[in-house]
């Protein structure tokens, strides 16, 4: 990291940092960042490399391997739905006019500025619903051009949050993304403004343009395909308008908030979470602790950060923060043609608030909030709040009977790094953490008492090992995230119900950077996985899920003077789901080259 002072000048971005979602606009430099250079005489670290290479990105010197003929490419499967028609509401597209005067096109993203859209429900499709999926369909011009975040909101309620694929000047990818909102229905059934936000400089340099054509597809309930019980009967988003818009959180006392007073028939609610890491946090996992994050040009905090939810002030629920890598992180030539785990679409985070449920309906008016732990600057973040009501009376009563969550967590850091006199640095950091969720509650509702407990067992813990020679930076991080989960349900008149879930997101990566003579190797190597499985019980019936989704990729660039080559790039995905919506799903896709290489499919 200190090898910054080994360049004539600083690398630096000259247009928003990669992924960005709009904060600074579009102004957002890296830390100590000037001026880009034109030769080195040292070894880069990986958030130093990361920069580097979108600096050569953006004036065309990384060389184009064997461009693949479909990316992205992923094994995700698509969203379940019924085998039926659906009615189908188209949102936007690129030829979409703008509601501002003098405004791009909705679905045309060249601009750092929102773009509002009218929304209004189907016609001739009035509901009920058994399902409702949000569907976009992407594509980026070929050129030069950074991954960007973006996202589309309909009456202020997120409906898509994720980022874009990288181009290149042979490359045009295009994608779709998909998203079950049918749990957000009542959302749909009134007209609104919509917004859709993908912040994107197209200029001389960067001269890739972004479309996207959005829709909704509305299947409505049938015998065979009821309305499922998840479907809320109010949502309550938290965005940063009306319209909806990001809430970006700069350092640990930020919060994403919202103050509402919601129906006094209230039984249940949740909270779904969005936290995306940019600018210092966009590579979190591989941050020191402040001391040495001084010493060593680093990003600070720790390599921790996680979410934590409050109900006026009380702690209420955590919401751990996914390692998400775009595709631009560390090396672009890593994520062709497969990206990382969930990197196009990411998913919200669920927290069960139900305990609070007779709090939250007295009629009064309650704050939710979500603020990032050790956040150093920043997070893009959105929320919307699920309330489901007993709709056998108007008023529920009840109690939050226990609350033994710790406001925050208890972490630990461990460093055994020893400096060397020329400013390098050898040895390892350590740094874990645990959050216990322990809250009870009930409400008396027409159906009799009803007492919901959530038992959580939080636990994080990430090793990093550094080599910081003169003619070396190495950094290999090793982490782990785990949740397990117990909810149970207890009624006065009915079964009890029990859900049982666990979350584990191993996450390692292993980069080498090696200065020979005149030029320099990199070699980077990730693996990620999003794993859940679970057991629903209610009763002597049972279910079990299981739920994974795993990306390995590696590639090697070789650079010398102000280029780039890569070789050796390989990645694997394999996506497996069993009885999610009933189904059994396996999917395994591998790449050689940069080219889609095999697909196995079938359980």
């Amino acid at each position: 990291f200190r090898r910054l002072a080994q360049w004539s000048a600083a690398i630096a971005l000259t247009a928003a940092g990669t992924a960005c979602a709009g904060h600074d606009n579009g102004a957002s430099l890296f830390p100590g960042a000037s001026a880009p250079s034109g030769s080195f005489a040292g070894p880069l670290s990986l958030q130093r490399s990361a920069q580097h290479m979108r600096e050569m990105l953006g004036h065309g010197r990384i060389s184009e391997a064997a461009l693949p003929s479909n990316y992205p490419v992923t094994a995700n499967p698509p969203v379940s739905h019924p085998a039926e028609q659906p009615c189908v509401d188209k949102l936007f597209n690129p030829n979409t006019p703008p509601l501002q005067t003098g405004g791009l096109p909705v679905g045309t993203f060249g601009d750092y500025s929102d773009h509002p859209f009218n929304y209004t429900p189907p016609a001739n499709c009035p509901g009920p619903y058994a399902k409702i999926i949000m569907k976009i369909k992407f594509n980026v011009t070929k050129g030069i051009q950074f991954d960007r975040t973006g996202a589309v909101w309909i009456g202020g309620t997120n409906v898509f949050f994720g980022t874009t694929a990288e181009p290149a000047p042979n490359l045009s990818p295009t994608w779709t993304v998909e998203r079950d909102v049918t749990d957000y229905t009542q959302v749909f059934a009134q007209p609104s403004v919509g917004q859709a936000s993908v912040y994107n400089i197209v200029n001389s340099t960067y001269d890739a343009t972004i479309y996207g054509t959005a829709e909704l597809e509305f299947y409505p309930a049938t015998k065979q395909y009821p309305v499922p019980s998840s479907v809320a009967d109010a949502v309550y988003p938290m965005a940063s308008s009306t319209t909806g818009g990001y809430v970006y959180l700069d350092s640990p006392t930020d919060t994403l908030s919202g103050t509402f007073s919601l129906p006094q028939n209230t039984q249940a609610a949740y909270l779904d979470v969005f936290l995306e890491p940019q600018n210092n946090d966009e590579f979190w996992y591989s941050c020191f602790p402040n001391d040495l994050a001084g010493k060593l040009d680093n990003c600070g905090g720790t390599g921790f950060r996680e979410g934590e939810v409050s109900v006026d002030g009380q702690p209420a629920g955590v919401a751990p923060v996914y390692p998400y890598v775009f595709t631009g992180g560390f090396d672009p030539n890593l994520w062709i043609p497969i990206p990382g785990v969930n990197t196009l679409n990411f998913k919200p985070y669920r927290v069960d608030l139900t305990p609070f449920a007779a709090t939250l309906d007295d009629g009064n008016q309650h704050t939710v909030s979500v603020s990032v732990f050790n956040d150093d600057n920043y997070f893009a973040t959105n929320a919307t709040l699920l309330v489901y009501e007993d709709h056998g009376s108007t008023q529920v009563t009840g109690s939050l009977t226990s609350n033994g969550t710790a406001q925050t967590p208890n972490q630990s850091v461990k460093e055994n790094v020893k400096m060397t006199p020329s400013g390098g640095a050898t040895g390892t950091i350590d740094v874990s953490a645990t959050h216990p969720v322990s809250l009870s509650g009930y409400v008396n509702t027409s159906k009799g008492k009803i007492t919901t407990t959530v038992t959580q067992s939080i636990a994080f813990d990430n090793h990093q090992s550094i080599v910081d020679t003169d003619s070396q930076y190495k950094q290999n991080i090793r982490q782990t995230q785990t949740v397990a989960s117990d909810i149970v349900t207890k009624s006065s008149k009915g079964p009890i119900y029990r859900n049982h879930a666990q979350l584990s997101w191993p996450f390692t990566v292993a980069f080498n950077y090696m200065v020979t003579g005149n030029g320099a190797k990199q070699v980077t190597s990730i693996l990620q996985t999003n794993s859940a499985n679970g057991l629903d019980q209610q009763r002597q019936n049972a279910q079990s899920w299981l739920e994974q989704n795993t990306v390995n990729a590696t590639d090697t660039l070789t650079i010398v003077g102000q280029g780039a080559t890569p070789s050796n790039g390989k990645s694997r995905q394999q996506y497996k789901s069993l009885n999610v919506d009933n189904k059994c799903y396996a999917k395994t896709i591998t790449s050689a080259n940069y080219v889609l290489k095999s697909i196995l499919q079938g359980c």
